[in-house]
């Protein structure tokens, strides 16, 4: 069993614990930490400022019912200007968190069977090259397309349907608190897009960068990767994969590629 989020919260706690000057042996967050971890060094007198939050970012089975659980977390300075860790000025440290985990009914046991490891954070990924290397016009057909579709899905204006493929499936987002949103860039991994409206049954893959206001006119960056067919002079939404990188072809009716 994954003790990913029982070192998540170990990791709170023991940090918090060592940040609370007046904490003692019989406080709660000392006997919370105790209940995971009977055995371990508790830290004293931390000044890396307030702890915000922390997160598992990576677990590991090392061997039989040993983990190791990487877990992030997150501060905020204790001085305006406070140098942060490495060459980036994060306010981001890692923990490498050693526990044991049994599966057994209900929720499992767990035990943190040492202190925390302070180690390097993550590495950035390789990313892929992009397949959409065509950039399609602001207001060609395809982009005017996605600017109806995205008013209908994200704000409510009109039905989504109306922008829909036959066969396509796509509830509008409720409760979004968009005002507007207005289309971006929009690229396609094909230049059949880049122009008029193509024969029927043509399609193309598009990813497509849409700015939404809400009614504090706070701007939300987002994106989206869509699939698009053409169908009686106009481009509709086939399917809509946001964040993936596989074609859908079709989207259930919560918003879920099939």
């Amino acid at each position: 069993m994954d003790p990913a989020g029982v070192a998540e919260l170990f990791c709170d706690l023991w940090l918090r614990a060592g940040a609370s000057a007046g904490d003692s042996a019989d406080s709660a967050t000392v006997r919370a930490v105790r209940a995971l971890a009977p055995d371990v060094a508790l830290p004293e007198g931390l000044t890396r400022g307030e702890l915000l939050r922390t997160v598992a970012v990576r677990s590991a089975q090392v061997e039989g019912d040993a983990w190791s659980v990487v877990v992030a977390a997150h501060f905020r300075s204790a001085a305006p200007g406070a140098e942060g860790d490495g060459d980036s000025g994060s306010d981001v440290r890692y923990f490498a968190v050693p526990v044991t985990s049994s599966a057994v009914e209900g929720a499992g046991r767990f035990t943190v069977t040492g202190v925390p490891a302070q180690v390097a954070g993550p590495g950035r990924a390789k990313v892929a090259a992009t397949p959409f290397g065509t950039l399609l016009p602001g207001q060609g057909a395809l982009a005017v397309s996605l600017g109806e579709f995205f008013d209908a899905y994200l704000v409510g204006v009109g039905e989504v349907g109306r922008y829909l493929a036959p066969e396509a499936e796509l509830s509008p987002v409720r409760g979004s608190g968009y005002r507007s949103v207005a289309v971006g860039e929009v690229r396609a991994d094909s230049e059949v897009a880049d122009g008029a409206v193509p024969a029927d049954g043509t399609e193309v893959q598009v990813r497509a960068a849409v700015t939404a206001v809400d009614g504090g006119g706070g701007q939300w960056p987002l994106e989206y990767e869509l699939s698009m067919r053409s169908r009686s002079g106009r481009w509709e939404v086939s399917g809509m994969h946001a964040g993936a990188t596989a074609p859908a072809r079709s989207v259930t009716a919560g918003g879920a590629a099939k």
